[in-house]
């Protein structure tokens, strides 16, 4: 069990590309969903979704003695596993701060697979879809201008929480899920 007395909590791309080349390097856990993780994340890190994570944190922290840095696609859901992982008592953690798009955009090496689009853009298609079909309909059915006034709420409601209920369903849907993205594969993967 290594852990880091000198690391921030925060991490810039440069000080965890440091890191990351030592003998004490951290283990590095992508909270994103499965098909973002397969889409592009940094090599060496391990996939387990925030759902998973919330759902099975206790599990989990059993396997993580080391360092951990939490890596999303901004920092955002990095910052929710960080909460989640603190309260179930692990005190090792860091986050990336900027996330992949940061490591991305710092020129750092990424392992890329098949392209599909991350989370915060299907939230962005679904929710401005159904505002759209909402003023749409109103044309005809005017008590519809409310799914439009419900869905703008909800976004409001999720910036003011700093989480979405809209992206946690969406990233339960088969397209942002794999079948080998499952607790016990995600702890067979953590132990090996």
């Amino acid at each position: 069990m290594t852990l880091s007395t000198t690391m921030p909590a925060r991490l810039d791309v440069e000080t965890l590309a440091d890191w990351l080349s030592r003998t004490d390097a951290p283990r590095l856990l992508d909270v994103r969903t499965p098909a973002e993780f397969g889409t592009a994340h940094i090599p060496g890190s391990y996939n387990v979704p925030l759902d998973l994570l919330r759902e099975h944190r206790d599990e989990l922290r059993q396997h993580l003695e080391d360092d951990v840095v939490l890596v999303c696609r901004t920092g955002n859901r990095a910052g929710q596993a960080e909460t989640l992982l603190t309260a179930a008592g692990l005190p090792n953690l860091h986050v990336l701060e900027g996330g992949v798009t940061a490591w991305e955009k710092a020129g750092a090496p990424l392992r890329r697979g098949s392209e599909k689009w991350d989370l915060e853009r299907q939230v962005r298609l679904v929710a401005g879809g159904l505002v759209l079909t909402g003023i749409v309909a109103s044309v005809f059915f005017p008590k519809a201008k409310w799914l439009s006034g419900a869905i703008g709420s909800g976004l409001v409601g999720a910036a003011a929480t700093n989480s979405c209920l809209m992206g946690q369903m969406l990233s339960k849907l088969p397209y942002n899920r794999d079948a080998s993205c499952d607790l016990q594969s995600v702890l067979r993967e953590l132990e090996g």
